[in-house]
C-alpha cells in the first residue's frame, strides 16, 4: 500500500493559510480613546495671534503634540472645565508635558482682548496660549475646523455663546489625528497624548 503524504500535508496548509487570514481579519483594539479622524480634510488652517502679541500658525508647534478648543473667556462652565483638565494632564505627563502645546482660541474676539486672554489662559497653565484675531479671522479657522459658536441673548454687551465643546489633537508632524469629545476622562486623554508622542 502506498502513502501519499502530500493528501495530508496540503489540507493542513489550507487549514493554516485560512486561520491567518481570519486573524489578520479580525478587529483590532484601538489605539486611542479619542475620536480617530487621521486623514481628514479641514482643521489645515490657523493664523491668529496669540496673548503675547505674536502671530501663529500650525507649523510653529511642529514636534509637538497640539490641542485646539475653541471658547471664550466668560464661558461660564464648559471652556474653564476644558482648560483645567488639560492642566491636569499636562502635569501628570511631568517632562513630557512641555512636548504638549494647548491652544485656546476664542469665538469671542469683540470682548476677549489679546489683554483679557493673557490674564485667563496662563491661568491653568503658564504654558498654555491664548489664540486672538478679527471677526472674519476667527470665522474662517472656525469653519475651516467645522466648528459651531453663536452668540445667544441679549447681544447689547451682555451675551453667552453656544459653541462647539470638542478638541482637536494634532501630532508632532503637525497632522490632525483626533477629536476628544468635552470632559474626556484626563487618564484617557493623557494616554492618547502619550500614544502620539511615541509615534502612533
Amino acid at each position: 500500500m502506498s502513502f501519499s503524504l502530500s493528501r495530508f500535508v496540503r489540507p493542513l496548509a489550507a487549514s493554516v493559510l485560512a486561520l491567518g487570514l481570519l486573524a489578520a481579519c479580525a478587529p483590532s483594539e484601538p489605539v486611542f480613546h479619542s475620536t480617530d479622524i487621521t486623514g481628514a480634510e479641514y482643521g489645515k488652517s490657523l493664523r491668529l495671534t496669540d496673548h503675547h502679541g505674536q502671530v501663529r500658525t500650525l507649523d510653529d508647534f511642529k514636534g509637538k503634540v497640539v490641542t485646539i478648543f475653541f471658547g471664550y473667556v466668560q464661558c461660564p462652565d464648559v471652556c474653564p472645565t476644558a482648560l483645567s483638565d488639560m492642566s491636569t494632564v499636562v502635569q501628570q505627563l511631568g517632562p513630557d508635558g512641555d512636548k504638549v502645546q494647548v491652544l485656546f482660541v476664542t469665538v469671542d474676539p469683540e470682548r476677549d482682548s489679546p489683554a483679557l486672554l493673557a490674564e485667563y489662559v496662563p491661568v491653568f497653565d503658564k504654558r498654555f496660549l491664548g489664540l486672538h484675531g478679527s471677526p472674519d479671522q476667527i470665522a474662517e479657522v472656525a469653519k475651516d475646523f467645522r466648528v459651531f459658536y453663536r452668540k445667544s441673548g441679549d447681544l447689547d454687551g451682555h451675551y453667552t455663546i453656544d459653541h462647539s465643546a470638542g478638541t482637536y489633537v494634532f501630532d508632532p508632524q503637525g497632522r490632525l489625528r483626533l477629536y476628544m469629545k468635552h470632559a474626556e476622562e484626563p487618564a484617557k486623554v493623557m494616554a492618547d497624548i502619550k500614544a502620539l508622542l511615541a509615534g502612533k
